[in-house]
């Protein structure tokens, strides 16, 4: 297994370094938040199943950092995921449910109405990016923001690239994007995102500082830098153009998260500075396979929300591999603790990793949660592999607590339990075969609906026609693209 592979890198690491102190008698740390669109698990050479994609500093930087094998994604598309992210709270607090609207594909295959999504967060949510200025920090944001029309409202002093929208027209100069100004013709988004985070750091690196990079890349539309994209169009695990496209991407996405490791370095920051790295969600299954995960983005599977996590912060963190299952809503606490900021009057549900990555010490038993009350329709009906042909997503909920895996969903009030340890790929259905596990994650579910008010969609949707549903998903199921 990669992990394995991973796992020898790091022996040597693990032995020279020291152990770590509390993080209460250790100095505030710069923070360096770097969060890939649409970067899927297997899609990183660290923990890759194959060869097509190439990223060698991430893998550097895995093989001196912790780097979490089941890291989760607040949601599995873009918006809720990071709103998840920088509220410190599951989607039913905040009400960011999808990238509107809630009730997406056909019309007449959707059996209840979706409930209401919210497409940003409310000025009551205080941001992480707002804590931690409340505490001190100077806070930068270079690249896509989704939860509003401007983030220095929401907690940031700089602001490069960040508005409401999800993906950029267009990769090359002029972007056309609020908030950056156009470089010279054909310059390349990430590149620019980079240089405009490095000159912030370099500005700000006599201040403690928040630097969050969300970058646009890998999201669509797939435009790569030509003279990379030729070498990957003749290398061999590449199926198509399209993928091709999608690997030079990677490439250039990698390359830019060098320059930011290497700018650390050169302003001899390396030393106090964390450095998160993570992804959104799963990647699009359509055109980066995330075997051995089932489905991908827009998916409550696997491959839809299990992101790539490394956490890396020199002399305090060991290099290693932690297996235990966390969620990106853990940010939020984590770095509370780590910087001691003040802890707002809201609830956080994520939990605090401080003492799991400075002393490798186990969590507390927990269950992750996510909650789906809407319709996501189908990229590719052959390949997404989700529930159905027609939809990566119907409504429901869906939960993890140790090797456990449950799916429900709310339409024909099915479940779904999955072994993780035994089956990662989720390919058996064990719902019928474990009636005490089932009442056990039942109940727990249902509590948590309670607890955080989570809407359950009921009204059916009088539009909803069965044979037309039928028809539609064979029709779909011929089509070869």
């Amino acid at each position: 297994m990669i992990i394995n592979i991973v796992k020898k890198i790091l022996l040597v690491a693990i032995v020279l370094c020291p152990f770590v102190v509390f993080a209460k008698s250790l100095p505030r740390p710069n923070i360096i938040m770097i969060v890939i669109d649409d970067l899927g698990w297997s899609d990183v050479g660290y923990n890759l199943h194959g060869n097509a994609f190439e990223t060698p500093h991430i893998d550097k930087l895995a093989s001196s950092s912790l780097v979490f094998t089941n890291a989760y994604a607040g949601a599995s598309n873009c918006a809720p995921s990071r709103a998840v992210l920088m509220s410190g709270q599951y989607t039913p607090r905040h009400g960011v449910y999808t990238v509107s609207p809630a009730n997406r594909g056909n019309e007449k295959t959707r059996k209840l109405m979706a409930a209401e999504n919210r497409n940003t967060l409310r000025d009551t949510n205080v941001t992480l990016a707002e804590t931690l200025k409340a505490a001190g920090y100077t806070t930068g944001h270079f690249g896509k923001w989704h939860l509003g029309d401007d983030p220095k409202t929401q907690g940031f002093d700089h602001n490069v690239a960040g508005y409401n929208k999800g993906h950029p027209k267009t990769y090359f100069s002029p972007y056309n994007i609020p908030f950056l100004e156009d470089g010279p013709k054909g310059e390349y988004l990430p590149d620019r995102i980079t240089a405009e985070a490095i000159t912030w750091i370099e500005s700000v690196k006599d201040k403690t500082f928040f630097a969050y990079i969300p970058y646009y890349t890998v999201h669509t539309p797939l435009q790569a830098v030509k003279a990379i994209k030729q070498k990957y169009l003749i290398k061999p695990g590449i199926a198509n153009e399209r993928q091709a496209t999608y690997a030079a991407m990677v490439e250039s996405m990698d390359t830019n998260i060098g320059r930011i490791l290497q700018a650390i370095k050169r302003n001899k920051l390396a030393q106090n500075t964390l450095v998160i790295f993570t992804s959104d969600n799963g990647g699009i299954r359509a055109i980066a396979a995330q075997d051995p995960l089932r489905a991908g983005k827009g998916s409550y599977y696997e491959g839809g929300i299990r992101v790539p996590l490394i956490v890396s912060w020199p002399g305090k963190i060991q290099a290693d591999i932690e297996d235990t299952p966390v969620i990106n809503a853990d940010f939020y606490p984590t770095l509370i603790n780590i910087t001691k900021a003040k802890k707002p009057r809201q609830t956080l549900d994520g939990m605090d990793l401080t003492e799991l990555m400075l002393h490798r010490k186990s969590l507390a038993d927990r269950t992750l949660y996510w909650h789906f009350p809407i319709y996501l329709e189908a990229y590719n009906a052959r390949v997404d592999q989700g529930k159905d042909p027609l939809f990566r997503t119907r409504p429901g909920s869906a939960l993890r607590k140790g090797k456990w895996k449950l799916i429900h969903y709310f339409e024909d009030k099915s479940y779904e339990l999955y072994d993780l340890e035994s089956d990662i790929g989720e390919h058996i259905n064990f719902a019928k075969y474990y009636p005490d596990v089932m009442r056990e994650l039942k109940g727990d579910l249902h509590r948590w609906w309670k607890i955080t008010s989570a809407p359950i969609p009921t009204k059916p949707n009088p539009k909803y026609d069965a044979d037309f549903e039928y028809t539609f998903a064979q029709k779909k199921l011929m089509r070869k693209k």
